[in-house]
C-alpha cells in the first residue's frame, strides 16, 4: 500500500505546481529599424489626447509597459529622453464562442438502454472571453522617426487586466531590439 502513496503524492505535487502558474499566450508582431540600443537608451511617455483624458488608466498601462521596457534595457528619463514612447492597451469583452453547444438534432438525441434522451447543451451564465491588445511605438525624440513598433494580442478567460497586460508587454518586447520578422506566438507564465 505504501508504494501507491508515493506516486500519488508526486502527482498531487506536480498538479499543485501547475496550478500556481498560468500561461498568457500572445500573438506578437514587431517592426524594428534599430541595429542595437543607443548609448543612452532612455525614453519618456507621450500621450494622445484621448489618453490624456483617462489619466489614471493610462498611468497604470504605462507602469506595466515601464516594467517590461526595463527588462530589455530601456530606462525612463523624462528630462533627457532619446525616445518618445507611446503605449496603449485595450480590453474587449465578448461571449465565449463555445458557450452554446447544439447537443440536440443530429447527435444529441437518441435511445438509451432505459429510454429516450436528448437536450440542449448551454453553459449559464455564458463565459466571458477577454480579447486584449497592447502596443508600443518608440520614436526618436529629436527627429520623430519611428524606430520600433510592436503589438501583442491575447484572448482568454481571466479578468485581471494588470497582470495580463504586464505579460503581454513582456511578449511584445521579446527579441528587442532585433525581433524576428513576421507574426509569432510568445508564451509568458504568470502567477495565478
Amino acid at each position: 500500500m505504501k508504494w501507491i502513496r508515493w506516486p500519488l503524492l508526486c502527482a498531487a505535487l506536480a498538479l499543485a505546481g501547475c496550478a500556481s502558474q498560468r500561461l498568457v499566450d500572445s500573438d506578437v508582431q514587431s517592426f524594428s529599424r534599430l541595429a542595437a540600443l543607443p548609448a543612452t537608451p532612455t525614453y519618456r511617455f507621450e500621450r494622445l489626447p484621448s489618453q490624456q483624458v483617462q489619466d489614471a488608466q493610462q498611468s497604470a498601462i504605462e507602469a506595466q509597459a515601464t516594467q517590461a521596457m526595463s527588462k530589455v534595457g530601456l530606462r525612463f528619463d523624462a528630462t533627457a529622453p532619446f525616445y518618445r514612447a507611446q503605449v496603449y492597451a485595450r480590453t474587449e469583452r465578448q461571449l465565449s464562442p463555445d458557450w452554446y453547444d447544439p447537443g440536440w438534432g443530429w447527435g444529441g438525441l437518441g435511445w438509451g438502454g432505459r429510454g429516450f434522451y436528448g437536450g440542449l447543451s448551454m453553459r449559464f451564465p455564458p463565459s466571458t472571453l477577454y480579447r486584449r491588445e497592447v502596443g508600443l511605438v518608440l520614436r526618436e525624440a529629436a527627429s520623430g522617426n519611428v524606430a520600433y513598433e510592436t503589438h501583442a494580442v491575447h484572448e482568454g478567460l481571466w479578468s485581471d487586466d494588470p497582470a495580463v497586460f504586464g505579460a503581454m508587454f513582456d511578449a511584445a518586447l521579446s527579441g528587442f531590439p532585433l525581433p524576428p520578422p513576421g507574426p509569432r506566438r510568445i508564451n509568458v507564465e504568470i502567477p495565478r
